[in-house]
């Protein structure tokens, strides 16, 4: 009996965690949402913040260059996101002699916005729930190849049925592991240009050390500016294009946060696995994540003492560094989350009522009962080629660049037929420019001592049978793994950029694919991909889709059986809105954190010199003259950053805080790393999101970037005041 009490105090607690808990499909709001939202201080109506028909602020919200978010702060297409959203762009348009990066740029006038190539800013026009028809035809008897199929079939009918625009695009997404289907129109616009940045000392200030960690000083955004054609649609860039005028633009309040206020983020979140059971998140937490984590670690050490050396290096590796420690960090706090929180108990005691209450209704035991069993057998099952996969992948593919390249490459380079060369040609130029565009930031000793660690890590904790032993030896024979590799590198026509282009430029598409075939990276990587193709990715093949079959029928179980909790659905790239309290929060014991930095803080930390700590001397004279005009607080503070509750992941960076009025009070950069388990598994108690102030944005696009004309077209607020539609 106390064992039954404890159960049923654990679900009532879980699912009154709702409240601070959840992504959200804004179209959804009115009718599961709103009554929470207003209770906790929204101010709003649900159609102010989604309407298909009328302007409302999902007009303001955009998914910037495919993986974050951005929003606008102006009638004029200004465009706000992070600086670590749009560091790939800056990065590109710096060089030794414009050092973006390090020295920050903001544009004097319209003239001097820099073109963005590539990047792109998509906004959704409506959703709309196309479950019935994305549906039709489905049963419970068919083999998920089957099931798959006649979905595609019927997603491809309702794409040509749909109403759209020209310059709108369509795209149905699965929700609830493929229980639901959603349709969202959009319009991408392609001519983004850069407006300006403070330097890395400020907008990736503390960059790895204080990366997922609070107390946060970091002033992580940058603007950009979104251009359209003369009638205001999506245009490819042309200095014709105006300027975009979008539907609604975000008014900046000047109030600034205090603990307990409401607030709410808007935005794309990446993807997360909320419903899983417990033997697969345990699986990540103490199988795959360590294995990622040691691995990453050895590749960081390496680029990071290149780096240290040579600014060269810093800047062409600086992104590429910054991308690998991000998840790094991240499953190193996902690890130690899940375990000190007790993320496993609670899973297990989730799943222990799950298996009370269908074992009292016999249609419930019936169709339900082998779920759970049936699921914890296959994770096992699957638990060796789920960790082969994640050694050949982190290790010969996403962190040496040389392997990555070539298995990039390898279909092209596999496609080339004698009896249709055309194939092979046709993609000829466009893999020139790619590789003039990765040569730009190649630094090939680097990418040698990085290569060296890798299949040390490969060779020594792989598998024998799945190519570990064949690398082993390789090494063996070449005097260990740093002579090894100094020998591919070499050799490989790969790593040398004027080879490789000169072979491109001068030879027949026969003479190229041979040459490429026949290198020792190739050969290398075909070996070892000739493993993971048929002794790992077989068997994931295999597994994979039985889970996913089970999962799908485990979420709808669990949506049968807990009626009294509502459901919101696992990040999947597409829009929602999440909503929680400003708020601190104790990791551990005798450890209470405030919810709020300031400029003060960065001062603390400030190390000169030091490439994470430095500041610029004209941010310390403001500081010094506590010159912050009319941004600071009533006591003279400058805040920097705030946290709280709202549920957030990959994707939400550079989502908009919003206060109850739906006024930019923050930008969404990062989570607390005690709570970076949230992705599988959500602790309103623990989980915290990191926004940058407004007000410090705003301080330091005026009174240290010199660009206050900007805020000329923004809407500046004060007093809690209301939008204006």
């Amino acid at each position: 009996m106390q064992k039954r009490l404890f159960l049923l105090l654990f679900l009532a607690l879980y699912c009154s965690s709702v409240k601070s808990q959840g992504m959200w499909i804004p179209s959804l709001i009115e009718k599961q949402n709103e009554k929470d939202m207003k209770a906790l201080g929204l101010k709003l109506k649900a159609d102010d913040i989604y309407a298909p028909a009328h302007p409302s602020i999902k007009d303001a919200i955009c998914q910037f260059d495919g993986g974050c978010t951005g929003e606008m702060i102006s009638s004029e297409g200004l465009l706000l996101t992070n600086h670590h959203c749009g560091f790939d762009a800056i990065q590109q348009l710096s060089s030794l002699e414009n050092n973006y990066i390090e020295n920050g740029y903001w544009a004097k006038d319209r003239s001097t916005e820099l073109p963005a190539e590539g990047v792109t800013a998509m906004f959704v026009t409506r959703i709309e729930d196309v479950t019935l028809v994305a549906l039709q035809g489905v049963t419970d008897g068919m083999a998920e190849r089957e099931r798959q199929s006649q979905i595609d079939k019927n997603i491809a009918g309702l794409k040509s049925a749909t109403k759209k625009e020209k310059w709108e695009d369509i795209e149905v997404r699965p929700f609830y592991n493929g229980n639901q289907y959603y349709l969202f129109v959009t319009q991408t616009f392609k001519d983004v240009r850069f407006v300006g940045a403070p330097p890395s000392s400020i907008g990736k200030f503390g960059a790895d050390t204080d990366n997922w960690v609070w107390p946060r000083h970091t002033g992580d955004f940058s603007i950009f500016r979104i251009y359209a054609d003369k009638d205001n649609h999506p245009a490819a860039y042309s200095k014709d294009n105006k300027p975009y005028r979008p539907g609604h633009f975000l008014p900046i309040s000047l109030d600034g946060v205090e603990e307990g206020d409401f607030s709410m983020v808007y935005g794309f979140p990446g993807a997360t696995n909320e419903y899983l059971t417990e033997a697969a998140i345990r699986q990540t937490g103490e199988v795959l994540d360590p294995a990622r984590v040691a691995i990453r670690d050895r590749a960081l050490k390496v680029m990071d003492g290149f780096m240290r050396k040579d600014p060269a290096v810093k800047i062409s590796y600086v992104a590429r560094y910054a991308s690998i420690a991000n998840a790094w960090k991240k499953w190193l706090g996902e690890m130690q989350g899940m375990k000190t929180y007790k993320a496993y108990d609670k899973k297990a005691a989730y799943e222990a009522e799950f298996t009370a209450r269908i074992q009292q209704n016999p249609d419930w035991n019936v169709r339900y009962k082998n779920l759970l069993p049936r699921l914890r057998q296959l994770y096992k099952d699957i638990e060796p080629y789920a960790l082969g996969r994640d050694y050949y992948l982190e290790t010969m593919v996403r962190n040496n660049e040389i392997m990555g390249t070539v298995s990039s490459l390898s279909g092209w380079i596999n496609s080339y037929d004698p009896k249709n060369e055309a194939v092979f040609s046709d993609k000829l130029s466009r893999i020139k420019n790619s590789m003039a565009g990765f040569y730009k930031d190649y630094h090939p000793q680097v990418d040698e001592a990085v290569l060296a660690a890798m299949m040390e890590m490969y060779g020594e904790n792989a598998r024998a049978e799945w190519g570990a032993a064949d690398v082993k030896y390789m090494a063996k024979d070449a005097g260990g793994y740093t002579a090894l590799a100094k020998n591919l590198m070499e050799q490989s026509v790969f790593a040398q950029r004027s080879k490789f282009m000169d072979l491109l430029e001068t030879q027949k598409p026969a003479e190229i694919a041979n040459t490429l075939k026949n290198d020792l990276a190739f050969k290398l990587w075909e070996k070892l991909q000739g493993f993971y193709t048929g002794q790992i990715q077989s068997k994931l093949q295999e597994l994979q889709p039985q889970i996913n079959l089970l999962q799908r029928q485990y979420m709808a179980a669990q949506m049968e059986v807990f009626k009294e909790k509502r459901f919101f659905p696992d990040a999947n790239s597409t829009l929602r809105l999440t909503y929680g309290k400003i708020r601190g929060f104790s990791p551990k014991d005798a450890v209470q954190y405030e919810f709020q930095t300031d400029l003060d803080g960065v001062m603390e930390k400030y190390i000169p010199g030091d490439y994470e700590f430095d500041v610029p001397q004209k941010l310390i004279n403001l500081w010094k003259a506590k010159d912050y005009g009319q941004y600071a607080t009533t006591d003279g503070r400058l805040p920097v950053a705030c946290i709280g509750t709202n549920h957030t992941t990959g994707g939400n960076s550079g989502s908009p805080a919003l206060d109850a009025h739906g006024n930019l009070i923050g930008l969404n950069f990062d989570r607390v790393w005690e709570g970076t388990m949230s992705d599988l598994n959500y602790d309103p108690a623990i989980c915290r999101n990191i926004m940058v102030d407004a007000r410090y944005i705003l301080f330091i696009v005026d009174k240290f970037g010199g660009a206050g004309y900007l805020l000329n077209e923004m809407k500046l607020v004060k007093g809690k005041k209301k939008r204006k539609k």
